[in-house]
């Protein structure tokens, strides 16, 4: 049976816990992030601080599923970058031992990521490295379509970043 768990976002109180998982994703999934760990490991705590507080703001969401003992467990982050026509979906992670349908946090997450992003447009966008097949899977099982757009992987420009998007029903 899977672990009940709740799902919140983000305030500037949490930022150990945003350090800790943000860390926690860097080492299981390094390619899945534009950020190294040894990058993210030399961070402030000011930086943590406005990182954790931004999950509450006007402009982004970082929601955060935490199990009935505390333990932070996946993330994820939307906002709409400078330039964009709408809202792309960032810094998503699912701990191990909570992935998959039958433990339901992906879906918690995504569904309260897409509340928020369809009152700021009417597709969700995401970009996810091309050799992250399992994470390209979830996205499908889940309704994004690749665009034929790619874009070079700023860690490694000699991979490739596959956009995603998924049309968001308007909030009434």
């Amino acid at each position: 049976m899977p672990e009940a768990f709740t799902v919140r976002r983000t305030v500037e109180a949490d930022w150990p816990e945003v350090r800790r998982l943000r860390l926690e994703m860097l080492a299981d999934t390094p390619l899945a992030y534009l950020e190294t760990l040894a990058h993210a490991e030399r961070r402030s705590e000011a930086e943590w601080r406005s990182w954790a507080r931004d999950g509450s703001s006007a402009d982004a969401i970082t929601v955060v599923a935490i199990t009935g003992g505390g333990r932070w467990v996946a993330t994820m982050m939307s906002k709409v970058p400078f330039g964009a026509s709408g809202p792309y979906l960032l810094g998503v992670y699912v701990a191990p031992d909570m992935r998959g349908k039958d433990a339901g946090v992906t879906d918690a997450l995504l569904g309260e990521i897409e509340r928020w992003a369809s009152t700021r447009g009417d597709t969700l966008t995401l970009e996810v490295h091309e050799l992250n097949g399992r994470a390209r899977a979830a996205y499908a099982q889940r309704g994004f379509v690749e665009t034929g757009v790619t874009v070079p992987y700023p860690l490694d420009r000699s991979q490739r970043e596959i956009q995603m998007v998924k049309s968001l029903a308007p909030v009434s």
